[in-house]
């Protein structure tokens, strides 16, 4: 099951693994593999991708986040070809990826003598970038029948589904509040009218995508093989600039 039907999907240029991680749910459909297996295998992927970079393994550290990146797509494709959604699959992904982020950002400040303050300023734009994306497009699966495991607002701990243990779901429900809370409040005061919005045409949401997670890690992977590390930091600065332009359009044109 896709994320969205047909008639309301866009090109997303932050999935651009999603075939090869569908390949990889099929393969492993009849298989003891679970997506929490593949959630941890993109964790390993990328530590190998931070032992690279620390080794100046420019190109090997760019392989390591793009597959990280395809895993990251994985587990959910998993989870849809097995039919078994997951309070735990789905907050053990979002706890890894931000930790993942922040000690991506902190290994290339560290290579490229990056001050911390700026690398601080760099996790908190990509953070909010990711937000305003996700932001907009749960919005879209909650209202077209997408996939619902994801909600718009995530303050009151779920109901565990079948197969999966109430305290895990607890446990990392409370550690996925304290990492997004208040990147999701800031998003949603910046604005708060999206979620009965009806103007999300697909151009946008496709522009909004450059924000995603799969984005940001290419965009990583890319300046990494170009030897222009100390550009990563100050690139994510300045594009969270366009958080504003975006919320800006979305607001102008839904009036």
């Amino acid at each position: 099951m896709s994320k969205l039907p047909e008639s309301h999907r866009f090109v997303d240029l932050s999935d651009y693994g999603r075939p090869i991680a569908k390949f990889i749910a099929n393969s492993l459909k009849t298989s003891s593999t679970t997506p929490v297996h593949v959630t941890i295998w993109f964790i390993i992927s990328g530590i190998f991708a931070i032992i690279c970079i620390l080794n100046n393994y420019m190109w090997a550290a760019a392989f390591f986040l793009i597959w990280k990146s395809i895993l990251d797509a994985a587990d959910g494709e998993l989870s849809r070809v097995k039919n078994t959604p997951s309070y735990t699959g789905r907050y053990l992904d979002s706890v890894a990826d931000i930790i993942l982020n922040l000690l991506f950002l902190l290994t290339i400040g560290y290579v490229s003598d990056t001050p911390i303050l700026y690398i601080i300023l760099a996790f908190i734009g990509i953070q909010l970038q990711g937000t305003l994306y996700n932001y907009y497009y749960v919005i879209l699966r909650n209202r077209f029948d997408g996939d619902t495991t994801s909600r718009v607002f995530e303050y009151e701990k779920p109901i565990a589904f079948p197969g999966e243990q109430q305290k895990h779901v607890d446990i990392l429900f409370a550690l996925f509040n304290v990492f997004y809370r208040y990147f999701d409040k800031a998003i949603y005061l910046m604005d708060k009218k999206a979620e009965n919005s009806r103007w999300f045409p697909k151009w946008f949401m496709t522009a909004v995508s450059t924000m995603g997670l799969g984005s940001q890690l290419l965009i990583m992977s890319v300046l990494l093989v170009l030897n222009l590390e100390a550009y990563i930091v100050p690139f994510f600065i300045a594009y969270s600039f366009f958080i504003f332009v975006f919320i800006g359009i979305r607001r102008g044109f839904a009036r």
